[in-house]
């Protein structure tokens, strides 16, 4: 129907899928403890572990070197930290280095303190600057203690995949550890922690049409972790303590289930109404911007601006005509804020970005009504330029 809201912000949260939504009910009829002995507790403890294999197969890693926690957020605080243990055998990390585009959750810093969080710039189209990682490691002084790099696989603004990989080679040659949010690429690429050379992901279970509320980190091995940034009763063996949450880790599992399938399928289709949503945008605006249009991108992001339009005036204005869309993070209670993204592409932040984002039940009737919409928001803010 014509007056059918459109909802294109995918990137902020893939609405809860039904395989997601039956296995939260399911698990919500348990009423066992998972860390309980009896049969109760046991039920409940193979939904989590059931979970858990599931998440680990999605990132090609083992069962148990997933760790549930409530958010990326608090994994994310978790993993960056220069309290790390060997065994039972400290290991300081001396510095972190995060790469300008990184979510706010990451560029924070963590448990380290913010003298000791440095920033790695990206180039003009949003790639993090592999010869600038490799000089700050170099010139690092070699008493330093360990160096911690985080470079995420898919930026959440601009959808461009950065080079992980190639990143890792240059930390490990260091002797440091690679981080990596993972949170919008799973599902969107085939995500291999080995193949990625990280020591770490980040994963979030909303991201990928699971329950609000489970996300995980996931490492390489069991060698070396963090320390426990949440300390209670040994629950996910000493890592993050407090009774788990069962329904939202079972839906994060069920989820990673179906993102695991078919990607290269959901590609072609979500990129083929991307690619229309673009040319329609292109045709209806000569003069509009897209961010990281040159580089890989995923398949279902769109990143803009369109000179003279702000990111709060052109949210508000399609949200307005209907269309649900996003000014890039949604991690910042609700203000619509300059993007750090922009800022560290060197593209004027002021001129604002607007971001949509595709799943796959987004449809060509709904990127036509998209364009329309589009159309007519370009067509005033023209005029208001013009006026001004």
């Amino acid at each position: 129907m014509a007056n059918t809201r459109i909802y294109l912000d995918w990137n902020a949260t893939a609405p809860l899928m039904s395989e997601a939504r039956q296995a939260v009910v399911e698990a919500m009829d348990l009423a066992g403890n998972p860390s309980s002995v009896h049969s109760e507790g046991r039920a409940t403890r193979a939904l989590v572990e059931a979970a858990r294999r599931r998440v680990a197969a999605l990132v090609g890693a083992k069962a148990e070197n997933v760790v549930f926690t409530s958010s990326a957020t608090e994994a994310a605080n978790q993993v960056l930290t220069p309290d790390l243990r060997m065994g039972k055998s400290v290991l300081a990390a001396g510095d972190l280095y995060v790469s300008a585009i990184e979510h706010a959750a990451v560029r924070m810093g963590g448990r380290f303190a913010s003298a000791r969080v440095h920033e790695i710039p990206v180039t003009a189209s949003g790639v993090v600057d592999l010869s600038a990682l490799e000089v700050l490691l170099a010139a690092r002084p070699a008493d330093s203690g360990l160096a911690m790099v985080t470079v995420m696989l898919v930026n959440n603004e601009t959808g461009v995949v950065q080079p992980v990989r190639e990143a890792a080679a240059i930390v490990h040659a260091r002797g440091g550890l690679m981080v990596c949010d993972a949170v919008q690429a799973v599902g969107r690429l085939p995500v291999d922690i080995a193949a990625l050379d990280a020591d770490f992901l980040l994963l979030s279970a909303h991201k990928i049409g699971g329950p609000k509320g489970a996300a995980a980190l996931v490492s390489r091995g069991e060698i070396l972790m963090p320390s426990a940034l949440i300390r209670g009763g040994g629950q996910e063996k000493g890592h993050r303590g407090g009774t788990e949450n069962v329904a939202a880790v079972s839906g994060f599992g069920a989820a990673a289930a179906v993102a695991a399938g078919d990607i290269a399928e959901r590609n072609a289709t979500i990129g083929a109404l991307r690619d229309r949503l673009e040319t329609g945008m292109r045709e209806a605006a000569p003069d509009v911007v897209i961010h990281g249009a040159a580089e890989q991108r995923v398949s279902n992001t769109c990143f803009f601006t369109l000179p003279g339009l702000s990111s709060e005036t052109g949210q508000i204005a399609f949200d307005l005509e209907g269309l649900a869309l996003s000014a890039g993070s949604a991690c910042s209670s609700g203000k619509v804020g300059r993007s750090h993204v922009l800022s560290a592409m060197g593209y004027d932040p002021k001129a604002g970005g607007l971001r949509i984002s595709l799943g796959v039940s987004t449809t060509p009737e709904e990127i036509d009504r998209t364009v329309a919409i589009f159309a007519r928001v370009a067509a005033r803010r023209k005029l208001a330029v013009q006026a001004a």
